[in-house]
């Protein structure tokens, strides 16, 4: 069978493991999941072919969902994961599923440099602005005046703005997306995976359990008004003036993907060991 006729003959079950999410009702991470196995169905690829590396959270609990290799890793560490995999298998299709409190809080160094590094592999954020899993602490995205049993009166603290960290850091391919609007997601996503280097992709997905107020996301989100720019300078004057529902790709940047140095080591560790003698 023919590259052509594989990609139209995938669906999106066949990226589906037999485990059922134990989501929320009502979750958008459900929706999410959905874009996740509709664009591994586009891009028509082995499900062996795949990846898909999680941290902690109620997002990261992805990899189990999916019939792709995963792995489930420690807090905030899935992207340094993802990096060494890439690196090492650079055949693999390697996609990183996060949550605002795994991939911005504890994480957020490894996003930094993941940003800057621009290893080809693709980020994908589930931003709740809560931790949903923990009982509905702040986030590092949460607004400062949003008022919680362990924060009353709310933190008071500036949100953490993770597109223009992204830019600022290197990322070559900025996005944001609705959970509630999956074919759309699944299409960002493919592009997302197709772009070469690093790229980012912030999901919003409402906690209906601990955020009941993010129902109203579905009438606030709405297409970008401008097509996605390779200026950088465009592209931070338009994330910093946005109000964070505005969907779509927003960058899309031509910076070379890092490439390991792929050779035989011939040093010997012997000689090695003599420079480290007292």
């Amino acid at each position: 069978m023919s590259s052509v006729n594989k990609r139209l003959a995938a669906k999106p079950a066949d990226y589906k493991s037999g485990e059922k999410p134990i989501w929320c009702p009502g979750c958008g991470d459900h929706h999410v999941l959905m874009s996740f196995t509709r664009a591994f169905a586009q891009l028509g690829l082995p499900s062996e072919q795949i990846a898909v590396i999680s941290g902690i959270g109620c997002s990261s609990r992805i990899p189990a969902y999916t019939n792709c290799y995963g792995f489930h890793g420690v807090h905030g560490r899935s992207l340094a994961l993802a990096a060494g995999l890439k690196v090492t298998r650079p055949d693999l299709t390697v996609v990183v599923a996060s949550g605002d409190g795994d991939g911005y809080s504890i994480g957020g160094n490894h996003f930094l440099h993941a940003c800057r590094r621009n290893i080809d592999m693709t980020y994908v954020v589930m931003d709740n602005h809560i931790y949903g899993m923990t009982k509905g602490q702040p986030s590092p995205t949460t607004e400062p005046e949003f008022d919680t049993a362990l924060s009353p009166g709310g933190t008071r603290v500036r949100p953490f703005h993770p597109l223009v960290i992204a830019l600022a850091s290197g990322a070559n391919f900025i996005a944001r997306c609705f959970s509630g609007q999956p074919n759309e997601t699944a299409e960002v996503l493919v592009e997302a995976i197709r772009h070469p280097g690093f790229s980012f992709v912030e999901i919003l997905s409402p906690c209906v359990t601990f955020r009941p107020d993010e129902k109203a996301w579905k009438d606030l989100v709405r297409p970008a008004p401008v097509a996605p720019t390779n200026d950088q300078g465009k592209a931070a004057r338009r994330l910093m003036t946005d109000d964070g529902f505005n969907v779509g790709i927003l960058y899309r940047g031509n910076r070379t993907p890092f490439q390991a140095m792929v050779g035989t080591c011939n040093t010997d560790l012997l000689e090695l060991e003599k420079d480290f003698e007292l």
